[in-house]
């Protein structure tokens, strides 16, 4: 298979089989937790805290195993070893189901297991249930018999995985069953395990199921126990199954002393933390420095420094030297009561005695630093954390730090908050550069919120899935509106497309990128913007509309301003009449009439009536290509809209240019409405009709003429009669010879110009 097989040595690596030793229980009772965590970590792996050695009498004998089979680290070499057997088959596990096909392809690969490999495997599994699976597995396909330490191990990993059904039949059915004599560490571990799931009854079941079998409970079981019990907050609890050790002659230890003060505290029972750290002195139990950092942190949390201040005072008086967790409590409580000054000379007297900060110790100092205005030492803090290349272990202080700086009015320090950030290899993130660039904005420093602009842009960090701070409106606004005003909207746009994949969507910032194309003649771009808006739902501004279709215009596209202007008026946008003018001339300029005229409705129909001189031409325009219909409907809009017509004009102009039936037809509409007509355009449209050959419609419009009372000084009735004989209609010809006569004498004594009645 092109593997190199290296076979382990029998027990190279021996199980750290339970971790409730003492050290661990001394090191969580003075935990410095990150902001927002409890003072006091419940967690012992994320203390830091030195106590002193355990005693060997309460020391676990998986801790000494431990001790004694630690995992040996492989020397460095110039040529690759070759790969253990235990590490392929971790890996195998690792990227392959757990089938029969894989257990053939172990075995291929084992000629003989060992307890030795077994327990490297199930240390190196990186997957619980094919850790547990391997376990079972190599059992009853007869390989091996599991030992102590090979249950001891699995019981562990399902314990720290919250497998703990399976962890519980393994120490009470089938190690029973294989003969197996259960001890004390098997249930602590099973009582550490249920703790840490938070199943505080199933840790008191266990402890109680010791007694059920036989098994003699020491000071360790009751420890373990009593670490579950306050860590949920149990006090009384905790107090009944002290009175209980007590009672069956377990004398409590330093460390119970420390878990119990710890829990006290972490219960703000404060009265009872102190009343147990006098019986322990009254029992001749000293303090230690463990003792010492939970009684100040539980004083601190208490706000009663003058107490914490004693007791670091006693602390130093018995030689007992404080430790960084020491100090970072009482800097801590210092700063949580507004002694900063006090809190700061402490830092100097830790660093003078050779104790440096750690990172729990500058994750205390720096958001009370800023929160109490001291800005030039919080960016020293910085700086050394840098120089030193310490993170803190939360990670929000930063952007306080950036928050803070930018407060004081010092830009040039909240960059370098970013740059230390970058230095400690912490991901910065889009709330991060937002912060500056929000403030940069305000300073109209646009250069450099550009530059962290592109950095936003080249590196993906807005993107990034893991983000989880993101860039407020008050810091891309205003650059995205900086850059659509500056050419830069192309640059803009990549900005707000990647916030817009995480949920932005912001009218002002949509609004700006459709100003900034329309202004740099990319009208298409800005269109698009605004289809995006439309699908969202996104109110759109009037201006950016009005910015849109002045950039078509220029760019010579009348029909697209055309549909913007569209758009504009169904999102409920009023354009002023400059803008429907525009759009009118552009499209009667490119010789689009009748979508000029579809726009002329529009702004009729929207009470728009300043900047009509165009209207005329329109009418004129659809009325010589024959669009007569559509002419007429536009004049009556316009009248029922009190807006004047000028039908002497029209009728003159297709009179002269051989329009004739279009003239007819305006001129009848004009005479069914009473419009104000001169009696010269009547003869004007009478002349061209009878040029053009069209007696009968001469003769129909003279005779609605005439039925309207309208007077005309036509001198050519001769010839349309004349012409009515020579086509045959002779009727048509008696009647209007009559109908002249009869006008004659009835207006005879009349001279000069005649109108007819004025429409409304």
């Amino acid at each position: 298979m092109g593997y190199h097989i290296a076979f382990s040595k029998p027990f190279q690596l021996k199980p750290r089989v339970c971790q409730i030793s003492l050290t661990p229980y001394l090191h969580f009772c003075t935990s410095i937790p990150a902001p927002g965590e409890d003072p006091i970590s419940p967690n012992p792996e994320t203390t830091a805290s030195p106590g002193p050695k355990p005693d060997p009498k309460t020391e676990t004998p998986n801790v000494a195993q431990e001790k004694q089979y630690q995992r040996i680290p492989r020397a460095k070499q110039q040529h690759r070893s070759p790969e253990k057997l235990e590490d392929i088959i971790c890996r195998m596990m690792a990227n392959r189901d757990w089938t029969t096909r894989l257990q053939n392809s172990i075995r291929a690969l084992v000629p003989e297991f060992d307890h030795s490999l077994v327990y490297n495997v199930l240390h190196g599994a990186r997957k619980p249930d094919h850790a547990l699976q391997f376990f079972r597995w190599v059992e009853r396909a007869g390989l091996i018999q599991h030992d102590r330490e090979t249950h001891m191990k699995i019981i562990q990993i399902l314990g720290r995985y919250s497998m703990l059904n399976h962890a519980r039949c393994i120490v009470l059915e089938d190690m029973p069953k294989k003969g197996f004599e259960l001890d004390e560490d098997m249930f602590v571990l099973l009582i550490d395990s249920y703790g840490k799931a938070g199943i505080v009854q199933e840790s008191v079941k266990m402890f109680s199921k010791m007694k059920e079998l036989g098994m003699e409970r020491s000071v360790k079981s009751y420890d373990a126990l009593f670490k579950v019990i306050v860590r949920k907050g149990r006090y009384m609890m905790a107090k009944r199954f002290f009175n209980k050790m007590i009672d069956e002659g377990i004398g409590p230890t330093r460390h119970t002393y420390n878990v119990l003060i710890w829990g006290f505290f972490l219960s703000m029972r404060l009265r009872t933390a102190v009343r147990f750290y006098e019986d322990m002195k009254v029992r001749g139990i000293s303090p230690d420095v463990v003792t010492y950092n939970t009684m100040i942190n539980g004083y601190y949390r208490h706000k009663r420094m003058e107490e914490a201040e004693k007791l670091f005072a006693e602390m130093k008086a018995k030689d007992i030297a404080p430790t960084v967790i020491s100090y970072t409590t009482m800097i801590k409580g210092y700063f949580a009561v507004d002694r900063i000054n006090d809190g700061l000379r402490l830092l100097e007297e830790m660093k003078s005695v050779g104790i440096k900060p750690n990172n729990v110790t500058y994750t205390t100092l720096l958001p009370d630093l800023c929160d109490a205005g001291k800005m030039t030492e919080a960016k020293d803090i910085l700086k050394e954390m840098v120089r030193r290349r310490i993170a803190p272990k939360d990670n929000s202080i930063f952007l306080k730090l950036l928050n803070s700086q930018c407060k004081a009015g010092d830009l040039k320090a909240a960059a370098d908050v970013l740059d230390g950030m970058i230095k400690l290899s912490i991901p910065s993130e889009a709330g991060h550069y937002g912060v500056l660039i929000e403030n940069f904005c305000k300073a109209e420093e646009y250069d450099q919120a550009v530059k962290f602009v592109d950095k936003l842009i080249e590196n993906d960090i807005i993107l990034r899935p893991q983000s989880t701070l993101e860039m407020e409106s008050g810091a891309y606004n205003p650059v995205i509106q900086y850059l659509c005003s500056h050419g830069q909207t192309g640059k803009a746009e990549i900005l707000f497309r990647q916030l817009l994949k995480k949920g932005v969507e912001d009218p002002l910032a949509f609004n700006n990128l459709i100003c900034g194309h329309a202004k740099e003649g990319t009208p298409d771009s800005a269109f698009e913007i605004l289809k995006i808006m439309g699908r969202k739902g996104i109110p759109r501004d009037a201006d950016a509309y009005r910015l849109l279709i002045e950039s078509y215009l220029r760019k010579g596209e009348p029909a697209d301003a055309k549909t913007a202007l569209d758009s504009m008026i169904e999102d409920g946008h009023l354009p002023d009449s400059s803008v429907f003018r525009s759009v009118m001339e552009s499209l009667y300029e490119d010789g689009r009439v009748q979508t000029a005229s579809r726009v002329m409705k529009s702004m009729v129909e929207k009470g728009v009536k300043e900047n009509m001189d165009l209207v005329a031409k329109i009418l004129e325009a659809l009325l010589m290509r024959g669009h007569e219909e559509e002419a007429l409907g536009r004049i009556d809009l316009l009248m029922s809209s009190q807006c004047n017509v000028n039908f002497d004009s029209l009728l003159s102009i297709l009179s002269e240019k051989g329009k004739t039936i279009a003239a007819l037809k305006l001129l009848d509409f004009g005479l069914q409405r009473d419009c104000d007509i001169d009696f010269k355009s009547y003869d004007k449209v009478l002349d061209a009709l009878l040029a053009a050959g069209k007696t009968l419609n001469a003769y129909s419009i003279l005779c609605k003429i005439m039925e309207k009372g309208g007077v005309t000084s036509w001198r050519s009735y001769e010839d349309l009669i004349k012409s009515l004989n020579q086509e045959g209609n002779t009727k048509q010809a008696d009647i209007l010879s009559r109908m002249i006569k009869g006008d004659d004498k009835s207006h005879e004594n009349k001279k000069g110009k005649k109108k007819a009645s004025v429409a409304a």
